[in-house]
């Protein structure tokens, strides 16, 4: 079992619509109890993080008080660039003794291989398993060499690759 949960894009549209009401619900349901750490860039702080996950879950989830509640506890933020190795060395420090993190990359596409790659270099991929949202590239070559920059920093068995509409 993942031992952290790191989502990347903490400020963005899909983690308002979808994130912030998944991860209440399964605090609810008592499926999640490990650290999550949001990463954006957004000028923000742990604070800010916070009331956008109530707001979040208040018009898109139903706000439940007490499961709000244990997830504000679990809640972590690192901000900064993703081009940044500075940000993952931050990341890095965030995740303490976390030897099984689970990345979700709910960022744009283009995105996916900088933050692959700074994970790897930065020691917060090892032991760790990777989410991407699908789109996968652009077409199949675009695809094929997107994967082999995910096989560069993460082994297949630890890639998964979703499309968050087929959870709803």
């Amino acid at each position: 079992p993942a031992d952290a949960l790191v989502f990347f894009g903490a400020s963005g549209d899909l983690a308002y619509k979808k994130i912030f009401p998944a991860l209440q619900a399964m605090v609810r349901r008592g499926r999640l109890d490990v650290p999550v750490i949001g990463v954006a860039k957004s000028g923000w702080g742990r604070e800010q993080l916070i009331a956008r996950a109530k707001a979040s879950v208040t018009e898109y989830g139903g706000f439940d008080p007490a499961a709000f509640g244990r997830l504000v506890e679990l809640l972590q933020y690192v901000d900064g660039d993703y081009n940044d190795a500075e940000t993952f060395a931050r990341l890095r420090v965030a995740l303490g003794e976390a030897k099984r993190p689970i990345h979700y990359l709910a960022i744009p596409p283009s995105l996916f291989e900088i933050v692959i790659h700074r994970l790897g270099e930065s020691g917060c991929a090892k032991g760790a398993r990777v989410v991407l949202e699908k789109p996968f590239g652009r077409d199949l070559a675009t695809a094929q060499r997107l994967n082999v920059v995910v096989h560069r920093t993460f082994s297949e068995e630890n890639v998964f690759r979703i499309d968050h509409y087929l959870g709803k």
